[in-house]
């Protein structure tokens, strides 16, 4: 087998999974800048930037809001990665999934990203 076969089996045996900003930034920290490219370097540019919490802090949020709030993952880490502070910030991004959330649950959102 030679070796581009060998990395092409690799790679499409790797799982594909939805990450928050947080926790990309920590996975992209682990490289070594000198080993880096250009693209790697405006990423992690990007992840300092936009970071707004710990990665073991955004796991924890994003899994309550799956798990108290009803949100998928993809919206439960675009929640994270966001860190709306009211309302009607949060209902900017709700009314793109084209479901309604309930007051309730929209406060109890907010209460998770702010803790």
């Amino acid at each position: 087998m030679d070796q581009m076969t060998e990395q092409a089996q690799q790679l499409a045996t790797k799982k594909a999974r939805i990450i928050t900003i947080p926790e990309a930034r920590e996975i992209l920290s682990k490289i070594d800048p000198e080993h880096t490219d250009q693209i790697q370097k405006r990423t992690m540019d990007y992840l300092l930037k936009f970071s707004k919490t710990e990665p073991e802090k955004a796991k924890k949020m994003r899994k309550q809001l799956i798990d108290e709030c009803s949100l998928t993952v993809e919206e439960a880490t675009e929640l994270v990665n966001i860190m709306p502070k009211s309302q009607e910030e949060l209902r900017v991004f709700t009314a793109g999934w084209r479901k309604l959330i309930p007051t309730a649950t929209v406060e109890k959102i907010l209460k998770i990203l702010s803790e």
